[in-house]
């Protein structure tokens, strides 16, 4: 049997049918969105992060959070602050007295008659040396025996140890007087009296309890943020970081920084070799000196307050960085030039 050919005249229905415009500049258009796509993917670069959330502190311990303690045992007399008083350097803080009024007037007392016994021990010194001199000579003429001239320098040993036991006594009585003179807690410094711990004439302090907490003024800040192992190890010292910190409006974009809103420039000073409990590495960033853009005012942002970081590494292709993230793969290793240039 012939094969039956077909032309495509015979077909006039299906000749007329046209592509409809809009499937026409959809084909263009998916086929120029796949170009665009994969030239976006392949050539715009995108910056590499690691983040993490932390808290700003103080990066010299100095500048930290100090308890003020009571310098001598008694109870509290007078408070001179309260919460959120603001202190300069010498400043009264708490008045604390010992539970026998009459403490200092007795160990002043003390002190007068050890001041004697110190005077009279050595008066009683000079007098035997004299007579050890005297005897030297008696001796030397023949007119004493040498048992009286070795009674006359035991005798002068013997107060020599006294004037010595007796100024050891008198220091003793200086030292206790001197730390329960010492009844008035001073601020070291200028700061701000962050907690006062409530007491009265009926609260009894030890020596060495804490009385108050203290903050220093104009303190250096610092933000600790805590980055997942996977990333720490591209960490360096030296690293820019972008910061968010907390009540402060931000838009941040991870892979283009300089378009960031809202965020202000840091270094890592320091990362930790050894893991929280948690596994998690803390990074410890301080302000980026070259920046135009100095961090909020400590009116603003306050210590404590909680803070989110995204630490600066490889420039990359998006491509390449969205295949790391679904592979969970963790950021390109530096290359020599970034690294000699961080240095």
């Amino acid at each position: 049997m012939a094969s039956r050919q077909f032309y495509p005249e015979q077909f006039k229905t299906l000749a007329a049918q046209k592509v409809p415009r809009v499937m026409r500049a959809f084909s263009w258009m998916l086929f120029i969105g796949v170009i665009s796509a994969g030239l976006f993917l392949y050539f715009v670069p995108w910056v590499q992060t690691t983040s993490g959330f932390g808290s700003v502190m103080a990066l010299d311990p100095n500048d930290r959070l100090q308890e003020i303690n009571a310098l001598v045992p008694g109870r509290i007399q007078e408070w001179y602050v309260r919460d959120g008083s603001h202190v300069s350097v010498g400043d009264p803080i708490v008045r604390i007295v010992d539970v026998d009024p009459q403490l200092l007037t007795r160990l002043g007392a003390e002190r007068d008659q050890v001041i004697a016994k110190l005077r009279a021990a050595e008066t009683a010194q000079q007098t035997s040396e004299l007579d050890l001199e005297r005897t030297r000579s008696l001796f030397n003429d023949g007119l004493a025996s040498r048992r009286e001239y070795e009674q006359a320098r035991i005798r002068v040993e013997e107060l020599r140890a006294r004037v010595a036991e007796a100024a050891a006594e008198l220091t003793r009585v200086d030292v206790n007087l001197s730390r329960q003179s010492v009844q008035i807690v001073r601020a070291p410094r200028d700061g701000v009296i962050l907690r006062v711990f409530a007491g009265d004439a009926a609260t009894f302090v030890q020596a060495g309890d804490v009385v108050a907490t203290f903050v220093p003024d104009n303190a250096g800040r610092a933000v600790e943020l805590f980055i997942d192992g996977r990333d720490v190890a591209l960490v360096r010292p030296g690293a820019p970081v972008r910061l968010q910190f907390e009540g402060w409006p931000a838009i941040q974009f991870s892979g283009w920084p300089s378009v960031a809103v809202g965020t202000f420039s840091g270094t890592v000073v320091a990362v930790d070799p050894s893991a929280d409990t948690g596994g998690r590495f803390r990074v410890l960033v301080t302000e980026d000196e070259d920046s135009e853009v100095s961090w909020p005012d400590q009116q603003f942002v306050r210590f404590g307050s909680t803070a989110r970081g995204w630490v600066l590494l490889e420039t990359v292709p998006v491509g390449y960085e969205i295949w790391r993230q679904l592979n969970n793969f963790p950021a390109r290793l530096p290359t020599a030039s970034s690294v000699t240039g961080a240095r």
